[in-house]
């Protein structure tokens, strides 16, 4: 386990689990412990779920969520924490009460909305609590498109709709990053590029701090081996910043890892359809890297590109 100044590292995830073992706690765990951090786990959720989709959910009791937060919390405590899967409006509130009460860090809330087979996993009048209770708590929200257009109300389908989304939820938040990923970028516009260089066909995930745009490109994977990038990008974070990495370098060593996770998962014959990532893929914490500028992920390094820096119009 990776220690600092004798203190060993650890995270936390509030999460659901995912039987498959792609995605939630399981895929939360595995990166916490690629990065060598010592991981403990509030589960909200049970799935029975497989590659091809969720069978069925069978949500915690509320109480019993904030229980698992207080034994945690009070005892082995943690560097950073992510929240996942989370299902209904009363868990919701259940997490936030618990983070107000027992404060953590570094907070990162990945809202799960939808599972990969297109299952819901959130309740449809839990977004607006979501928004109220637990966004103000957040030190980081890592949405993806269609997630980030729940959140915002409203339709993303250019770059410049995705930059004023970026701002509407960096509101929510009360100072925290706001990360909009890129890989539901749909074809019409992702030939576009945000940042006002030529890297295409690339996956951009924008990163909004209030003050300056960051642009994270890593080139496309083809591969059907994407189940549970989501958590695992957001576990990553989690991870890199319990290691002590600024939070533009956290955000860069999670997509760095989880590119290469794709990548080396691309002929994995794990279940027939939407199969996992290889969660023991090399994992760095880069350091260096500073807001406002555009990075390429090449050749396994982020270089820094020429293009538009700080604040698009």
């Amino acid at each position: 386990m990776l220690r600092v100044n004798g203190h060993v590292v650890r995270a936390l995830t509030v999460a659901g689990s995912d039987s498959g073992g792609g995605a939630g706690i399981q895929a939360d765990l595995k990166t916490f412990a690629a990065f060598g951090v010592y991981g403990a786990s509030v589960i909200t959720g049970l799935t029975a779920q497989n590659t091809l989709g969720v069978q069925g959910v069978r949500y915690v009791d509320p109480a019993f969520v904030r229980e698992q937060m207080r034994s945690v919390l009070t005892d082995i405590g943690a560097d950073a924490a992510k929240t996942g899967m989370l299902g209904s409006a009363a868990i919701i509130e259940a997490v936030a009460e618990g983070f107000a009460e027992y404060p953590v860090r570094a907070l990162i809330v990945d809202p799960v909305m939808v599972a990969k087979g297109g299952e819901p996993l959130l309740d449809a009048d839990a977004v607006s609590v979501l928004k109220q209770r637990l966004l103000p708590l957040a030190s980081v929200v890592t949405p993806n498109l269609p997630e980030a257009e729940a959140l915002v109300g409203g339709r993303i389908v250019s770059w410049d709709d995705c930059h004023q989304a970026a701002r509407e939820l960096f509101r929510f938040t009360g100072g925290g990053l706001v990360v909009i990923k890129g890989g539901h970028v749909q074809k019409d516009w992702a030939g576009q590029s945000p940042y006002g260089g030529s890297l295409v066909p690339h996956a951009v995930d924008v990163v909004f701090d209030g003050d300056a745009f960051t642009y994270f490109a890593a080139m496309r994977i083809p591969s059907h081996r994407t189940h549970g990038t989501g958590c695992t990008f957001s576990a990553a974070i989690t991870a890199a910043r319990a290691a002590g990495a600024s939070w533009i370098d956290a955000i860069a060593s999670a997509k760095a890892f989880i590119s290469e996770a794709i990548r080396r998962a691309q002929d994995w014959d794990v279940g027939g359809g939407h199969g996992p990532t290889d969660h023991s893929a090399p994992a760095q914490v880069v350091h260096g890297l500073s807001a406002g500028r555009c990075y390429a992920y090449v050749g396994g390094t982020w270089e820094e590109v020429a293009g538009r820096r700080g604040n698009p119009v």
